[in-house]
């Protein structure tokens, strides 16, 4: 398995001879407006650039799309990528919305889905606490596995609870990947993980490694790298946690 780091929550996995891309958020730095009633209102999305080419990003097999806010499937995203191209979206709505994109190969995640011989299983998310958890919409994960691979675990725009520690319980994953930016608005709270939520998910899989993705690149973030590195740390995650760069990738 490898696991190249894009930006954001945009990954290319690679893991049983296939090639995934996930949430794919494509766009030249700057072209999109901030997200609002937020930090950095003065700052365009995205806020950093693509580490590598496009023409790379899109050379994969199959595309998963955990939900459809725009810095994770976003509009240079629908015209660099190919109509005919395997796609895997959470629910029904989200497949009619990338269907009226022009996507014709576009298929439902469930719990039993599988690509070639790779069992992809969708997983739950809370895309916030509260109030939150309805005005940000329905999201999920993705659980990876194969015999000749170790299990992965994407979970996607989701906080720490119950329904993590039960992913985690199920499915006992090796590598886990949290989107970990704790990015908020100026009310309502964290919409993903922060800090103590990855500590939660380091405690709940001490023996996994955690990639936290989802930092310093849309305007809304609150934790940054070099926080979280102190914080891992301090906790003495060091072995546990990694924290990639933009364009970093890692193989199990």
């Amino acid at each position: 398995m490898n696991i190249h780091h894009i930006r954001n929550a945009t990954l290319v996995v690679e893991y049983a001879g296939k090639r995934f891309l996930i949430d794919p958020f494509l766009a030249e730095k700057g072209a999109y407006p901030p997200f609002p009633h937020s930090a950095r209102q003065v700052q365009n999305n995205p806020l950093v650039s693509l580490p590598t080419s496009i023409e790379n990003i899109i050379n994969v097999d199959a595309v998963i799309i955990t939900h459809l806010h725009y810095d994770h499937w976003d509009d240079a995203a629908k015209e660099a990528l190919s109509k005919e191209i395997k796609m895997f979206v959470q629910n029904e709505e989200d497949e009619k919305e990338i269907r009226n994109a022009g996507f014709q190969n576009i298929e439902v995640l469930q719990k039993d889905s599988i690509f070639e011989d790779i069992h992809l299983i969708k997983t739950k998310g809370e895309h916030g606490r509260g109030e939150m958890v309805e005005l940000a919409g329905k999201v999920c994960g993705v659980v990876f596995k194969h015999p000749t691979e170790k299990t992965l675990y994407v979970a996607g725009d989701t906080v720490w609870y119950e329904g993590v520690q039960e992913v985690i319980n199920t499915h006992d994953p090796d590598i886990i990947v949290v989107n970990g930016g704790d990015n908020q608005f100026l009310e309502g709270g964290s919409l993903v993980m922060g800090k103590e939520d990855i500590y939660d998910v380091h405690k709940a899989a001490p023996n996994a490694k955690i990639i936290s993705v989802h930092m310093e690149a849309v305007n809304h973030w609150t934790l940054s790298r070099e926080e979280l590195k102190g914080f891992i740390e301090e906790k003495g995650m060091s072995t546990h946690v990694l924290v990639p760069e933009d364009g970093e990738s890692y193989s199990f």
